[in-house]
C-alpha cells in the first residue's frame, strides 16, 4: 500500500471502530429492560427513517455501498458488473428489504406510531 492508501485504509478503520461502538450503545439501549413496544417501533424507525433521504442508518449504510459501487463501475477490468452490481444489489436490499422489514415491526410493535 501506499502512504497515501494506507492513511485512507486507517481513516476507514477508525471510522468503522467509532461506528461499531455507537451500534454497540444502541444495541445496549435496546437490550434494556425497560424498553416497551411504542419506544422500540420508535427506535426502529430512527435506524429506517425515509428511504429517500438519507437519515436513518439503513439508507446512510446503502448510501455508503452505492458509492463504493460507483467507484468499482470505474475501475472493474472491462466494466463488466463483476463487483458493482453485487455491491448495487446489497445497496438495494438494505434500503427495499432490511429497511422495510425494519417498517412492518416497527407498525406490528405500535400501530399508531408517527413513522415522521
Amino acid at each position: 500500500m501506499t502512504g497515501r492508501t494506507r492513511t485512507r485504509f486507517d481513516r476507514v478503520r477508525a471510522s468503522v471502530g467509532i461506528a461499531q461502538l455507537a451500534l454497540q450503545q444502541i444495541e445496549d439501549d435496546l437490550s434494556a429492560d425497560d424498553v416497551d413496544g411504542p419506544e422500540l417501533a420508535a427506535i426502529l424507525r430512527e435506524l429506517q427513517k425515509d428511504v429517500d433521504v438519507p437519515g436513518g442508518l439503513f439508507p446512510a449504510l446503502a448510501q455508503l455501498v452505492t458509492a463504493a459501487a460507483r467507484r468499482a463501475e470505474q475501475i472493474e477490468p472491462d466494466r463488466d458488473g463483476d463487483a458493482s452490481c453485487p455491491l448495487h444489489g446489497a445497496a438495494a436490499l438494505l434500503t427495499d428489504n432490511a429497511g422495510q422489514r425494519l417498517n412492518w415491526a416497527a407498525r406490528s410493535l405500535d400501530p399508531q406510531g408517527d413513522p415522521e
